[in-house]
């Protein structure tokens, strides 16, 4: 069955490519520092070299951003000694350089914290040393507004780190709760094509077997056994589709799921089958139909175990309230189970038991062979 819309993993919006998120930052440095730098160039009257050198230094931090996503902790540094130089043999001024600013919030939020950092702390303090020696006079207002908005690109990079964390562990949450209803599901279809299938292909074999022997001797027994084949194999077919319609998402199943009052028809086909079944059904009130169906999964998985393996010749299933429970065992005098045996089928006997909150326990059997006891929330419990 499909997964839940809600374990489905959160799908990434559609947005714009790689290339153009590369390029965002890279274009409006460049169109808020390098205009702005030539036009002041002009404006006080510099010579063609000092503007070049000037339209030189403006260009350099936000090309150096091209490189960001991929060496996050170098180019910051480039930025930032970049930003130094300008800040230093630039006019005073000019606009902010942004570039450095895109450079830390890119390379806090790409994990390179350190690299932005050291090269941040050494850059200001370097231009807060070296500044004063060059006649720069700043005003400590303005040096505190500068310590400011580099702490705020900090903060905002650790915002989008931390953000972008939550969302791949969210995505891998979701991705994991997905993958484990899958495997659920998996198990318990797999577990009900094993019921179905691994009951009726005995229920067919025995027949089969039997009907090669006698279809010389006793036709008309062997045209008896061929119509036990037939309806075995209508019955699993019919199963099975319920299986598969579930599978594959369909409204409704095509045959109802099995329940308690389909126990005679199953005890009758093993019967036919050369097995002395009795079925002893004193339940007064029903449970729902979940506790049934695992009833009759588990009565259909120990009657083929008793007709594959036990070698028995007689069975008994009873089915009666324990409590607040219900009570099913199956007998049976065969060779009794082996020392620690946990094939598919007991473990399946066992999961859809406890599944519904009760247990399933086997023990020998006062018949010779094996007991297989499943108590099971009756109608009050369930």
């Amino acid at each position: 069955m499909p997964v839940p819309m809600w374990d489905e993993p959160p799908r990434r919006r559609p947005g714009p490519p790689r290339a153009v998120l590369l390029l965002v930052p890279v274009v409006v440095s460049l169109l808020v520092q390098l205009p702005a730098a030539i036009g002041i160039g002009l404006w006080r009257g510099e010579s063609a070299p000092t503007i070049a050198w000037q339209a030189a230094l403006a260009a350099a931090g936000p090309l150096a951003l091209l490189a960001v996503q991929w060496m996050p902790g170098p180019t910051v540094a480039v930025v930032a000694a970049a930003a130094l130089a300008d800040l230093l043999l630039a006019p005073d001024l000019g606009p902010p350089y942004i570039a450095l600013a895109f450079a830390i919030v890119i390379a806090v939020a790409r994990g390179a914290i350190v690299w932005a950092l050291a090269a941040t702390g050494a850059v200001w303090l370097a231009a807060l040393l070296a500044g004063p020696l060059l006649g720069l006079d700043w005003h400590p207002a303005r040096i505190a507004a500068t310590t400011l908005a580099l702490a705020v690109c900090f903060a905002t990079g650790a915002f989008v780190r931390v953000r972008g964390q939550r969302a791949a562990a969210y995505r891998a949450a979701a991705e994991r709760r997905r993958a484990d209803a899958e495997d659920a599901e998996r198990t318990r279809i797999a577990a009900e094509l094993h019921d179905v299938l691994g009951h009726s292909l005995s229920l067919i074999a025995v027949q089969a077997n039997a009907g090669l022997h006698v279809i010389d001797a006793d036709p008309a027994k062997a045209k008896t056994m061929l119509a036990n084949i037939k309806a075995a194999s209508r019955t699993a077919l019919g199963d099975m589709r319920t299986v598969l319609g579930a599978l594959r998402d369909e409204e409704a199943p095509l045959v109802p799921q099995r329940e308690l009052a389909d126990l005679a028809e199953l005890v009758q086909g093993v019967r036919a089958a050369g097995i002395d079944v009795r079925l002893d059904d004193t339940l007064e009130e029903h449970p729902p139909r979940a506790v049934q169906s695992a009833a009759y999964r588990i009565v259909q998985e120990a009657l083929t175990n008793v007709l594959r393996h036990a070698g028995a010749g007689r069975a008994e299933v009873r089915v009666a309230a324990d409590g607040p429970m219900v009570r099913v065992t199956v007998d049976d005098d065969g060779r009794g189970l082996p020392v620690g045996a946990e094939g598919a089928g007991l473990l399946g006997m066992r999961g859809r038991a406890e599944l519904l909150g009760g247990e399933v326990r086997f023990e020998p059997s006062p018949l010779g062979g094996t007991r297989v006891l499943a108590l099971l929330p009756g109608a009050e419990a369930a």
